[in-house]
């Protein structure tokens, strides 16, 4: 099951972060995750959020340059080695971790991370095959 992230392209100085969290929350748009890349000059806002399409629009409306990209969210075990069983599966079918991150709160006893994969159906296949619970859309909008 995929879920949809949305990637705000920012220039790197003071505000532009609030900006950006202020509109949304005008909007009621409730941010489940997030990343923050960064360089000298500009900066890549990688959210999750409720409401991911509206998400999109209301930030193209406010003027800001966004896209769409598929990625996947994996339950993790929240013990010493979770992370590395799930990654050493992914190795073992040469699936690519592109980036990933963490989720902002716990689902229930496990945590959760989101991956982008350079093979995103082939990854969640080879993680559904063994029993790694991808979570989908519906269960992230309720979180």
């Amino acid at each position: 099951m995929k879920i949809t992230q949305i990637s705000i392209f920012l220039e790197n100085h003071a505000g532009r972060l609030h900006e950006v969290t202020a509109l949304l929350g005008r909007e009621q748009i409730n941010i489940r995750a997030l990343t923050v890349a960064e360089s000298r000059d500009f900066g890549v806002l990688r959210i999750v959020t409720d409401q991911p399409d509206r998400t999109l629009t209301v930030l193209k409306a406010g003027g800001f340059v966004a896209s769409l990209t598929e990625i996947v969210a994996v339950e993790v075990s929240d013990t010493p080695g979770g992370l590395s069983g799930i990654l050493g599966i992914l190795s073992e079918n040469k699936v690519n971790v592109e980036y990933m991150y963490g989720f902002v709160e716990k689902h229930s006893e496990k945590a959760l991370l989101v991956f982008r994969f350079d093979n995103t159906d082939k990854a969640i296949e080879v993680l559904t095959r063994s029993n790694i619970n991808v979570v989908g859309k519906k269960e992230i909008e309720t979180l």
